[in-house]
């Protein structure tokens, strides 16, 4: 047993499970634009998902204490290397363009982590935070996609991009009110500015806003129009049940997982449709 949560922590812990979230999403971009994505760009993506969140999340902590790393802390290191020179090797097989659009959003994540106005990062900036992390996750996984194979925008990717972002948004807040005991008050956290309580009301009042996004883009897909429903009602449910003192793994394993499911039951209605 000792042995299994040592895996899953390390599955957690390495962002594994966040790149199968946003694998997931751009998966869910395929589906909605019908957009013919080789291995080679589903690759690039999971990861530079690992390789981006790693370095967030434990280039200061390495700094730090580089001689005197943890044994899952090493671990978790030599992974991400391994995955960056992997993501080198498949990057060459994509075209410029998707290259150039996601070093944009690599330079985002870069300065979220590194300070850059004195002495401050992007993460830093009050009020930010929960607004770049929906900016990134919707432009990986619907902006980039789309110039990999060459599609003018259209007003159905402007709404997939729309629905993205804000349903990003509400996947963040459950791991802002975990930290609102934590983090400090200059980040300006949206539980920190309005609550809890009306943190989970604006929260609904977004998934609300991404549903009809939904049922504008869509008219007679019932797959689609499921799918979302349900993954709303799982996210709502989830939201709602956020509060300070959560479990260890509450926001990092099941809203994270949200992506993943709402790819399944897609792929899940697709088939009975037929």
């Amino acid at each position: 047993m000792k042995f299994f949560r040592a895996v899953f922590a390390f599955y957690i812990n390495s962002s594994i499970h966040v790149a199968f979230a946003v694998t997931a999403l751009v998966g869910l971009t395929q589906l909605y634009l019908d957009l013919p994505l080789g291995w080679q760009f589903y690759a690039f993506i999971f990861l530079g998902t690992i390789t981006g969140y790693n370095f967030v999340k434990y280039a200061k902590v390495a700094g730090l204490h580089h001689r005197s790393l943890a044994a899952s802390l090493k671990a978790i290191q030599v992974f991400s290397a391994l995955c960056a020179l992997a993501l080198i090797v498949v990057a060459f097989m994509l075209p410029i363009e998707v290259l150039i659009y996601t070093a944009g959003f690599g330079v985002l994540t870069f300065f979220y982590a590194v300070p850059f106005i004195k002495g401050d990062n992007l993460r830093s900036l009050g009020g930010v935070k929960i607004f770049i992390v929906a900016l990134v996750w919707a432009g990986v996984t619907v902006i980039v996609p789309v110039v990999a194979e060459q599609k003018a925008l259209t007003l159905q990717i402007g709404l997939v991009f729309i629905q993205r972002y804000i349903l990003v948004m509400v996947w963040v807040l459950p791991f802002e009110i975990r930290d609102v005991g934590y983090d400090r008050l200059s980040l300006g956290t949206i539980p920190q500015r309005l609550g809890i309580n009306r943190t989970k009301a604006v929260g609904i009042v977004l998934l609300s806003v991404a549903l009809l996004c939904e049922f504008y883009m869509t008219s007679n897909q019932v797959w689609k129009i499921s799918a979302v429903l349900i993954m709303c009602v799982l996210t709502g449910a989830l939201l709602l049940k956020s509060k300070k003192s959560q479990r260890v793994f509450y926001a990092s394993f099941w809203v994270e997982s949200i992506p993943i499911w709402w790819y399944l039951l897609a792929y899940f209605f697709i088939y009975l449709s037929f």
